[in-house]
Parts: structure tokens; C-alpha cells; sequence
């Protein structure tokens, strides 16, 4: 029985690493319990499992509680208080299940799973194919997307509803 346990789970390990891709040098950094999400003003540091993070052309940094609302900000940092000619050179998820940082261009995601964020539902990160259609069937998700597959108004769709008072 205990081959058997340490052999699942090195097998989990194994498949929860596969195609991660390695963060940047500033991903994650500078996370404290006064960051907030500049989209709906949430404290991040309250749902580290949920972090994303996008690196800006003049070096700042924005972290958020979630995909949606970092989708939100990549769409239109403008709206969000970035400064004007500001743009994203860099985005960053933490796959579900590992936590890893990965580049979110080449993540996948799952969208209408069981599983909710802090502020509803999400669009739940992988680094792999593979990762995400598990995730799929064992959560009921309603659809897979590539990161160029997300549209701002897949994301919209997501945050009716779920805007902070005050929040555009």
C-alpha cells in the first residue's frame, strides 16, 4: 500500500510540473498585505493561490486577485489608472493546482468550472493541455481557451455582477 502511495504521488508531482515555464525575475515580488487589485480594489495578499501579476513597460508592476480582473486591466490598463501610453510587457498566472508563476500567453484556461475566486467565477490557469482538460472533467468546466482566445467580452461576461462598489 505504501509503494503504492509514494508511486501516485510522485506521478502527481511529475504531472504538476509538466510545462511549467519559469516566472520572470519580478513575479510574486513586492506582494504585501496593503497590494490591491486595481481593477476592483480587493487586497490580493488575502488569496495568494489566486495572485496574477502583469510588468509594465516602465518597469512598475500591477498584482491582481484573479485572472478575469487581470484580463480586465490587460484589455484596458487605461481605465484602470495606468498611465496614458503605459502598456503590459509581461503577465503572470499561478497554475491551479502547482502554484507555479507561468508566462500567461502560454498558459490554458478553464472557464465555468465548479470551482470559484474570490470574487466568483474565474478563469482557472494551467501551464499544460493536458492539465486543463483534467481539470475540465473532474470540475465541470464550460469551455477551454488559449490565452489569444480570451476576448474582453468573455471577461465582461465574468464580472457582471461582481464589480466592488465604487469599481469600474
Amino acid at each position: 500500500m505504501r509503494k503504492w502511495i509514494v508511486a501516485v504521488t510522485v506521478l502527481f508531482l511529475a504531472f504538476s510540473v509538466q510545462g511549467t515555464i519559469a516566472a520572470g525575475p519580478k513575479a510574486g515580488e513586492g506582494i504585501n498585505k496593503q497590494s490591491r487589485c486595481p481593477v476592483c480594489g480587493m487586497f490580493v495578499a488575502k488569496y495568494p493561490q489566486w495572485l496574477t501579476q502583469v510588468n509594465m513597460s516602465d518597469g512598475s508592476s500591477e498584482v491582481f486577485d484573479g485572472v478575469k480582473d487581470m484580463m480586465a486591466y490587460y484589455f484596458s490598463p487605461q481605465q484602470f489608472g495606468a498611465a496614458k501610453g503605459l502598456t503590459v510587457d509581461e503577465i503572470w498566472v499561478k497554475t491551479y493546482y502547482s502554484q507555479n508563476w507561468v508566462d500567461a500567453k502560454k498558459a490554458i484556461f478553464v472557464l465555468g468550472s465548479d470551482v470559484y475566486g474570490p470574487m466568483g467565477h474565474e478563469l482557472i490557469p494551467f501551464a499544460s493541455q493536458a492539465g486543463a482538460e483534467n481539470f475540465f472533467k473532474d470540475h465541470h468546466g464550460s469551455k477551454i481557451y488559449s490565452f489569444a482566445e480570451i476576448t474582453p467580452e468573455i471577461v465582461e461576461s465574468l464580472r457582471k455582477g461582481h464589480k466592488m462598489k465604487g469599481m469600474k
